[in-house]
């Protein structure tokens, strides 16, 4: 009974303290205490990334089919919310074109009757309820194994993001409408070149000048430091266009249709339909994590820091669940806007924060005062941020990778641009598993040899046993399921024997798979009238085999801890 007791006194004092390790995680004074740090640069870098945000968020409210407005409450939620409880301090968050798809192919599930409308009350249900599993995710420290993505991976994630970026800019940038996909730039490339608008082009040559010689000119007068090359972009871009009059593209022009739609609505998440909901919003919350925590890495890569990926997870899913009550499209951490916070000059999660408010506040009464930039001005300042995300780090070493992280690196690259950002993560990393464990396989090489030839007989009073039939096996390194081949061919090439010594001291890991793998070899050598021992297991080797009844099932006469009690076992057994 005290056993019972003192084991259940155990389980809830660790309980308890895994919760308290969780609420430390999640607690959003992590963020608060650093807000005061950079507050000019965050608050420049905010508003700059927040007048960025506005047309992406208006295009992804349109993609999702919930409208341009829920676009901008997405944006809203992420940027005030995640920023203030997420794990990357200069992570800024919103609606990203693969969440924005998702959404709305749900939407073409989940409508209204016979009139074809979207199921707002659904849609905003599901973004609500992703949220909740993104912070019970959290809460279960998960999160974190996303640093494990292989870096061939990251850096095809981070160029494809990048010529995605440019190429959908390309119509932008002339002063025509955007292409929806990136299939239609490449199909309407000969309508692009010749429908350029000229006038265009005197807002976005100057502008993409501007951020090229920025950097220069700022080594030569210290003044221009003070200023981020965006913003003298977006002045000089909008002036050019104001005084000249030009007849080309704005943001205001986007702007409208937002302007006539009900801008606040609060939305009760709808639980009676909680089974219903609940395979949707599962998909939402694992795409979150993919899409946001990826876009951590790229931010970690940049600024040399290392983020909480479970504090992001948490800080998405409170965004997610403040997107869904307020009727916004559901978010992620950004890449392209992390990545342009990092290169305006944010630092803290301040400047995620006012990139919330400057969205909020363009929505409720200043957006004459962003409607009035134009398109092609955003489009230098976003070729230029797309050119910045290209991986430096790898570019350069290509025709010195090694073949399996070059064809990791291209077909990331390639599937991200040309087809979907999550087949492509999925993609790279079986492709970088299967590579994993090809090394794993030929790396280690399993060794059979006889008794003569090993560590044993090294101590003269042995020698008169290097006659004895006895064969000794050591497995080397991780025995997994990729490793289980190469075990089962090394022993087959073992010399005849009467006795087997299987030393599992060059063993590093084992699961499962290994154990019953390694227990079926010494089975079928048993079979033969094999004497089979087991001995020298490494600690937490020989917990696992305890835990999974190797020990058990082999019989504990044939495991030995030592390999000093192996020579009196051989010498009885010969005798």
């Amino acid at each position: 009974m005290n056993n019972i007791n003192a084991s259940s006194r155990y389980s809830v004092k660790s309980f308890i303290a895994f919760i308290k390790s969780g609420l430390k995680e999640i607690n959003p004074w992590q963020n608060m205490k650093s807000l005061h740090t950079n507050i000019s640069g965050d608050i420049l870098a905010g508003i700059t990334v927040g007048i960025i945000a506005l047309p992406l968020a208006l295009a992804f409210g349109e993609v999702s089919q919930l409208g341009p407005v829920a676009g901008i409450w997405g944006a809203i939620a992420g940027g005030i919310v995640g920023g203030l409880f997420g794990g990357c301090m200069v992570g800024v968050s919103g609606p990203t074109a693969p969440k924005a798809a998702q959404i709305a192919a749900f939407m073409g599930v989940f409508v209204i009757g016979t009139t074809n409308e979207p199921d707002l009350v659904a849609a905003f249900s599901i973004i609500f309820l992703s949220g909740l599993i993104l912070v019970a995710i959290s809460m279960l420290k998960i999160s974190r194994y996303i640093h494990y993505t292989p870096y061939p991976v990251v850096a095809g994630f981070m160029c494809g993001i990048g010529v995605i970026v440019i190429l959908t800019q390309i119509n932008a940038f002339v002063g025509l409408e955007a292409e929806k996909t990136i299939h239609g730039v490449f199909e309407n490339l000969g309508r692009t070149i010749q429908n350029i608008n000229i006038e265009a082009l005197y807002v976005a040559i100057p502008s993409l000048l501007i951020l090229f010689l920025w950097a220069p000119l700022e080594k030569r007068v210290k003044l221009l430091a003070k200023i981020p090359a965006p913003l003298m972009a977006l002045i000089t871009g909008t002036s050019i266009a104001y005084f000249m009059n030009l007849d080309i593209p704005y943001i205001g022009d986007k702007m409208g249709n937002a302007e006539e739609a009900k801008i606040f609505s609060f939305y009760i998440p709808d639980f009676t339909r909680l089974e219903e909901f609940m395979g949707p919003a599962l998909a939402l919350a694992g795409l979150a994590i993919l899409d946001s925590l990826l876009s951590c890495i790229v931010a970690d890569n940049m600024t040399r820091t290392r983020h909480s990926s479970d504090r992001e997870t948490f800080g998405q899913g409170m965004a997610n669940m403040t997107a869904g009550l307020l009727g916004g499209v559901t978010t992620a951490t950004a890449t392209m806007r992390t990545v342009a916070n990092i290169k305006f000059g944010g630092k803290t999660p301040l400047a995620s924060i006012v990139h919330g408010l400057t969205l909020f506040a363009i929505l409720f009464g200043l957006g004459f005062l962003v409607a009035i930039i134009p398109t092609a001005c955003l489009a230098a300042i976003l070729f230029k941020v797309g050119i910045d995300i290209l991986d430096y780090r790898i570019l350069p070493v290509l025709k010195k990778l090694p073949l399996t992280d070059l064809l990791v690196f291209i077909i990331v690259l390639f599937v991200t641009v040309y087809e979907d950002l999550m087949i492509a993560i999925a993609i790279g990393v079986i492709f970088a598993f299967f590579r994993f464990v090809q090394e794993v396989s030929t790396t280690y090489q399993h060794i059979s040899i006889p008794f003569s030839k090993s560590d044993f007989s090294k101590d003269e009073q042995q020698k008169e046993l290097n006659d004895l039939p006895v064969s000794i096996f050591q497995p080397q390194g991780p025995l997994f399921f990729g490793s289980i081949e190469p075990l089962i061919f090394a022993y087959a090439d073992a010399p005849e024997h009467e006795m087997l010594i299987v030393d599992m001291s060059h063993v590093t890991m084992i699961d499962l798979s290994g154990a019953y793998a390694l227990e079926d070899l010494i089975k079928g050598a048993e079979t033969k009238n094999i004497k089979v021992i087991v001995t020298n297991a490494k600690p937490n080797i020989k917990k696992v085999l305890e835990k999974v009844n190797f020990i058990k099932h082999l019989g504990k006469d044939h495991y030995i801890d030592s390999n000093k009690s192996v020579i009196p076992i051989i010498k009885d057994y010969f005798n």
